[in-house]
């Protein structure tokens, strides 16, 4: 798949190509920006363009695998990651405020890429391609934006969304409220409602882009976050019906250096590089400075509590490193941990890309995979009409592949030993994925109790489901803009 870098001066945006392995530049300079834009090129390079914020990079790219990337923060508040500093310590504590910049960055820096993207599918309907080259491009931006909107949902709750009114009028000061909840989940579900019509099938996606597959996982992220288990249950039945997508038998083997590209299983991952185009810094931030034969910086580490949690057969424990021979021929484990295993295990989880000849990786970053719409569906059936012989093999699927014995319907017939059951198979199943296991927590009314069980903070408390937002945020809505309980 070809990315494009763009420099597109228009009224109130600027797109940037996304992110994908052959680069390629087009110089959109000499352009009118008021009629543009005029081709499919153009088209193209704008939806290319709203990818971008989607990427990993550590400047700006919400998927980074670093300490700026949703995975790193999210599951630095469970019992998945810990750290010594900055979020993943007090994100572990659940201790973070609006002065917090880890807290608020997410927010801060993405927000406006919504704008962005809505007067992406504004200038799209203006311009004066085909009919039928516009409904796939506004496909892909609609997919682009109610992803994004539901990781921002997911993280703040309700945001501010800016009509295409106030967006064509930049000039004019309008402070804006954050949508209600209801408001909040319906734009996210149109947008993705929408974009899983007009997108293409799952064996007809490029890798790397949007397909009807992803759409509609990301309306069963959403529709978990509400509770809507029929919505659940549909949307992992049209998944299911695609008769695409397969459990992978090999797990580890999904996050080797190609792993994700070849998988049946993924259902989205984005594409890395050494040119970083998109970034995978993973290693660079599990590994030890003494990793043998490349190293990184150690900024965090998992905890031996949740190491504790897996059958001792378990394979997804497999990349939880728990013993190394260092460069310096000395023998690191949990009897002599020195200052890098301290806290837990190295999270490593992707394949080491020993040879790599920088510090990032060349392995893909996988976002959704089709063993979420088992274990989604069997919580649903569950959380619907109770435990049955459907919800526990929809369970057990998953634990084979894991190299584990069946779980019996007779040990998990009620539902709170269901969803407890089915809450530590999701922290198995996705550790340093895609973050979600933190909405897992809060879901099921563990968040809290979790952090407090973990660590016996004192900062941990019910309004911690949700991150605030930045001070001067709330000071740019004028009264509007409303601080979520307990930070102010």
């Amino acid at each position: 798949m070809k990315i494009y870098k763009i420099i597109i001066c228009i009224a109130t945006i600027t797109l940037l190509g996304a992110c994908t392995k052959n680069l390629v530049s087009v110089d959109y300079s000499e352009i009118n920006p008021s009629i543009f834009p005029q081709s499919e090129a153009d088209v193209q390079a704008m939806v290319n363009g709203c990818y971008y914020p989607l990427r990993g990079a550590w400047w700006d790219g919400i998927n980074s695998t670093s300490e700026r990337g949703l995975m790193f923060v999210c599951d630095a508040t469970t019992e998945i990651l810990s750290g010594k500093f900055d979020i993943q310590q007090y994100g572990h504590l659940l201790n973070f405020h609006p002065t917090d910049e880890s807290a608020v960055y997410f927010y801060d820096w993405f927000y406006n890429k919504i704008s962005l993207m809505t007067h992406t599918i504004y200038l799209i309907n203006e311009s004066k391609v085909s009919d039928e080259t516009k409904r796939k491009a506004i496909a892909e931006v609609r997919c682009a934006r109610g992803l994004l909107a539901y990781d921002l949902f997911d993280l703040y709750g309700p945001i501010v969304i800016a009509p295409i009114e106030v967006l064509n009028s930049p000039m004019e000061e309008k402070p804006l409220a954050r949508l209600s909840n209801d408001e909040m989940v319906s734009f996210i579900e149109d947008d993705l409602t929408a974009a899983a019509i007009d997108l293409p099938d799952p064996q007809d996606t490029e890798y790397g882009r949007f397909s009807k597959g992803l759409a509609k996982m990301v309306q069963i992220r959403l529709n978990l976050h509400e509770k809507r288990w029929d919505k659940v249950k549909a949307l992992c039945d049209d998944i299911i019906q695609y008769n695409y997508y397969e459990i992978q038998s090999d797990y580890v083997g999904m996050w080797g250096l190609n792993g994700a590209r070849n998988s049946k299983e993924v259902i989205w991952a984005v594409p890395c590089d050494y040119d970083g185009t998109s970034e995978n810094q993973w290693q660079l931030m599990v590994l030890p400075s003494n990793y043998p034969p490349s190293g990184g910086w150690a900024t965090v580490q998992s905890t031996w509590w949740f190491y504790d949690s897996f059958e001792s057969a378990d394979i997804r424990k497999t990349m939880l490193i728990t013993e190394y021979t260092g460069t310096d021929d000395v023998v690191y484990n949990r009897s002599n941990p020195g200052t890098n295993m301290d806290l837990g295990p190295i999270p490593l989880k992707i394949d080491p890309d020993a040879a790599r000849t920088t510090s990032l990786s060349t392995v893909d970053i996988i976002q959704y995979r089709y063993a979420d719409v088992l274990l989604s569906k069997a919580e649903a059936i569950a959380n619907l009409t109770g435990p049955d012989a459907e919800s526990m093999e929809l369970v057990n699927v998953i634990r084979r592949r894991a190299g584990l014995g069946d779980k019996l319907l007779l040990d998990y017939n009620t539902l709170p030993a269901f969803n407890d059951m089915i809450l530590t198979e999701r922290s198995h199943e996705y550790w340093c994925e895609n973050g979600q296991y933190r909405s897992d927590l809060i879901r099921h009314g563990k968040f809290v109790s979790r952090c407090i069980e973990l660590t016996q903070s004192t900062y941990a408390n019910d309004y911690k489901v949700v991150f605030p937002f930045s001070l001067s945020k709330v000071s740019e809505g004028k009264g509007l803009f409303i601080q979520n309980p307990g930070y102010n």
